[in-house]
């Protein structure tokens, strides 16, 4: 072998060994759950998250998704997270009381008067404040993300005034706050974790469940529901979650780099929400589902008027009336 025939050979060991470098596996590999499917408001975060990780560790931290409540409900994910046998998770905002109490006020009906609001308000010093209440939890909460508004579907009846509710088996998420309201409204309402709603529904356990656009669409509720009621009783926010022992050994860049992905990632799960939110009814409503546009929103405020003397108590008529009057901007 002459001279240049050895300099060609290890010109291209060299750049084979280069290669291999660039697309070697990360050093830190974080699992990442939620409960929805990947083409979800969730999943759109979850993967904005991981590619933003990925760019801004220059790829010693990789995320993998575990979606489709691959690693569990949320509430076993939030105890996994504090006990730290799963890395990371992108909850919604329904069992989030059952960590820190006072997040419930966001559960209650008819606090936000749309998303714009609901989004101008976590954005500020309570959602502010409510992020940092997680930490004497044994959890470190990133950043805002988005569930959406919920909106009501069931197969028996439209849906239009609180009367219409009555004697309805209505499926809720492990929300007291919300399983209040709907008491107080006539629902027949139970928990149930979301897993195993679809075959509840399929079976006839429950006759509706309320959820966001989004998820409706991802969980294909329309094939096993009926009617469906743009109500938008309730925003879900949802939060990016990671364990405490994770970040805790993170470097101070790491940290920041984290912080800044799970706000993009909120960003995109609140994008791809309201994209859904946008389009989803017409496409569900082509699907075969009947779509009740408006409904009576007074009904329903008046029927839960006996449940907000209880809200006020536990969470504060000044927390409850700062929020209803804060700008959406």
């Amino acid at each position: 072998m002459n001279r240049r025939e050895f300099l060609a050979g290890m010109t291209a060991t060299a750049a084979t060994f280069g290669s291999r470098m660039a697309v070697a596996a990360p050093s830190q590999k974080l699992k990442f759950g939620y409960i929805l499917a990947p083409e979800s408001q969730l999943g759109a975060g979850a993967t904005v998250f991981a590619a933003e990780i990925e760019k801004r560790t220059a790829g010693r931290i990789g995320i993998e998704q575990f979606p489709n409540a691959a690693l569990g409900g949320e509430v076993e994910m939030l105890k996994a997270m504090q006990t730290g046998t799963i890395d990371m998770a992108f909850i919604t905002g329904a069992p989030l009381p059952t960590v820190v109490p006072e997040v419930g006020v966001f559960n209650i009906p008819f606090l936000f008067r749309d998303a714009a609001h609901a989004r101008a308000v976590l954005d500020g010093p309570v959602g502010a404040k409510s992020l940092a209440r997680f930490k004497e939890k044994d959890l470190v909460a990133l950043a805002w993300g988005e569930n959406g508004m919920r909106h009501i579907t069931n197969s028996k009846r439209p849906i239009v005034t609180a009367e219409d509710l009555k004697g309805l088996k209505l499926r809720l998420p492990q929300s007291e706050v919300m399983m209040t309201a709907f008491k107080a409204m006539g629902a027949d309402v139970s928990a149930l974790a979301f897993p195993q709603l679809y075959n509840a529904l399929q079976t006839g356990q429950f006759d509706g469940q309320e959820n966001p656009i989004a998820t409706i669409q991802a969980s294909k509720f329309s094939q096993v529901q009926k009617y469906l009621t743009l109500s938008g009783h309730v925003y879900d926010p949802a939060i990016v979650f990671i364990s405490p022992d994770v970040f805790g050994d993170l470097s101070d860049a790491d940290k920041a780099a984290f912080v800044e992905a799970a706000k993009l990632a909120g960003a995109a799960s609140r994008k791809f929400a309201g994209d859904a939110q946008a389009k989803g009814a017409a496409e569900l409503e082509s699907s075969g589902m009947q779509v009740t546009k408006e409904i009576k929103r007074d009904s329903f405020v008046a029927a839960m008027a006996s449940a907000i003397p209880g809200y006020e108590a536990k969470f504060g008529a000044d927390l409850i009336n700062q929020i209803r009057s804060a700008p959406s901007t």
